[in-house]
């Protein structure tokens, strides 16, 4: 008897390792890897990275991949794909799935509703008008940077497919920049994060601070699938839960992301760090308004027949927020 007893405690030592080596200490379980996709290098990665080093993945039993891509079009395409499993980047691309029929989408949160780029122009450019007849470069047709770079000219009164040529330069800014310096382009959108490098060089001006022009717009959040975001419910809710939370440290903790964005040679981190922080959103809850001018900058004829309320699902962050959760996290 004292036997058998001895060999079944032997059994629950054993069955109580395994459990904790396959939930790495996250938990009481483990998770499998939640892939995500982003092409905002500077904005998206400054917060990404806070995140992580706070800790936060793994306080909310998350196993986060972050993939970088170098276009929103190309996010899209590995979303649709099925090689990631959400996107934490450029909504307007990941709209245009929808509104385009490839890939039904939500957007179920919303962290910026701000333009945060700038737009540089080759001297002796002095104006948008000077614009006219010249080579504006995006990083390809279909991505963020192209619906924000026509929508851009349409707010200057200027025609994108008659007065300026749009061309295709791939890749970041840091290619764009390149570009402008060595007089290949004469325009481009260029990241918070990277305009001292520009300016610097003494051959542009900056035309425009996008986000300081009254225009509402929903730049960056979070973009699932509707069968996953039926399927994995739970997982996304605490992915918002850590967001939020990461929200907070970002705004509340300025030294850790400055300390990160110094660590990737970022020139002016603690100017950089304070644009960003003022337009990131508290709770992310998506805007109606914002989301659609977005919507409107696509321009396609099937992106007119669609309203911002058809791509919203706001269901999981109304969750959080009955919970108080924004409440505890904010001490109000």
């Amino acid at each position: 008897m004292d036997y058998r007893e001895d060999l079944l405690r032997c059994i629950e030592a054993l069955l109580i390792i395994v459990v904790m080596s396959l939930a790495g200490g996250r938990g009481a379980y483990a998770q499998p890897a939640l892939k995500m996709g982003y092409s905002g290098a500077g904005v998206a990665q400054s917060l990404y990275n806070t995140i992580d080093k706070a800790g936060l993945w793994s306080k909310y039993n998350l196993d986060v991949k972050a993939i970088y891509f170098n276009s929103g079009a190309i996010t899209a395409q590995a979303l649709v794909g099925g090689d990631i499993d959400l996107t934490d980047s450029n909504i307007p691309t990941m709209l245009n799935l929808k509104a385009a029929g490839v890939l039904d989408v939500r957007i179920i949160a919303g962290w910026m509703n701000r333009i945060t780029l700038s737009f540089i122009a080759r001297k002796p450019s002095k104006s948008p008008a000077d614009l006219k007849g010249k080579r504006i470069a995006i990083s390809r047709f279909g991505a963020s940077s192209d619906f924000v770079t026509r929508m851009l000219l349409r707010y200057w009164k200027l025609d994108p497919e008659k007065d300026v040529a749009i061309i295709q330069s791939g890749g970041n800014d840091a290619i764009r920049i390149a570009a402008l310096v060595a007089g290949h382009i004469d325009g481009a959108l260029i990241g918070t994060y990277d305009l001292p490098k520009i300016l610097d060089s003494g051959c542009c001006v900056n035309l425009a601070d996008l986000e300081d022009l009254p225009i509402e717009y929903a730049r960056f959040g979070v973009i699932v699938p509707v069968a996953s975001l039926k399927a994995r419910r739970e997982i996304f809710r605490r992915y918002l839960e850590a967001l939020t939370e990461g929200i907070y440290v970002f705004k509340t903790r300025p030294e850790l992301p400055i300390a990160i964005l110094k660590r990737e040679g970022i020139k002016d981190a603690e100017g950089g760090y304070k644009k960003i922080a003022k337009v990131l959103i508290d709770f992310p809850v998506p805007d109606e308004k914002a989301v659609q001018t977005a919507l409107d900058s696509i321009g396609t004829s099937k992106a007119k027949q669609v309203q911002a309320k058809d791509f919203i699902d706001s269901t999981l962050l109304d969750d959080i927020k009955k919970s108080g959760f924004v409440e505890r996290l904010y001490g109000k």
